[in-house]
């Protein structure tokens, strides 16, 4: 009921559960080192950093968050992460779950992406932004990575040994 509540950080607390649900104004939210399951921001629209790292999300659904410019949600166990609806998104990491498929291609303001150590096979980073884009890539299933330009891809980014890169990899 702290409709009024901008900013919480509760990492390291060993937290089981978590409703934020009532703090409508939330902008910075952190709650990193749990043991979280399921966490519910869909009523937290304002929010522009989510840090939910090191817990045991299974799913998080960021689709309503259109303002979310920051997200770090690494070593949980997600299989499915659906950025499309944040367009305003400029970092994102993800590493360490186990997320098979992975579009950045609606995130025209993302600068750095760390998707390593997970199952993806898909990726598409065809975004526009690959001149300032970072991506590290590493220990994944990618056998093709859609890009904007493969010249930055193949020398600036990080990617196993067998990756390729493609305008289409369809």
């Amino acid at each position: 009921n702290n409709t009024a509540l901008d900013t919480l950080y509760c990492g390291a607390n060993q937290l089981t559960t978590l409703t934020v649900s009532g703090a409508t104004a939330l902008t910075d939210f952190a709650c990193h080192n749990n043991q979280l399951t399921i966490l519910d921001i869909s009523n937290n629209i304002p929010l522009d950093i989510l840090g939910c790292s090191d817990n045991q999300l299974t799913t998080l659904n960021v689709s309503g968050n259109t303002a979310l410019a920051y997200l770090f949600c690494a070593y949980n166990q997600l299989t499915c992460l659906d950025v499309s609806q944040n367009t305003a998104l400029t970092d994102l990491g993800c590493r360490d779950n186990l997320i098979t498929c992975l579009d950045v291609s609606s995130n025209p303001s993302l600068t750095t992406l760390d998707c390593s150590s997970n199952l993806l096979d898909q990726l598409n980073t065809k975004n526009g932004n690959w001149q300032n884009m970072s991506v590290d890539a590493t220990y994944n299933n990618l056998s093709c990575v859609e890009v904007d330009n493969l010249g930055t891809a193949t020398n600036n980014w990080y990617f196993d040994g067998f990756t390729t890169f493609s305008t289409n990899c369809n």
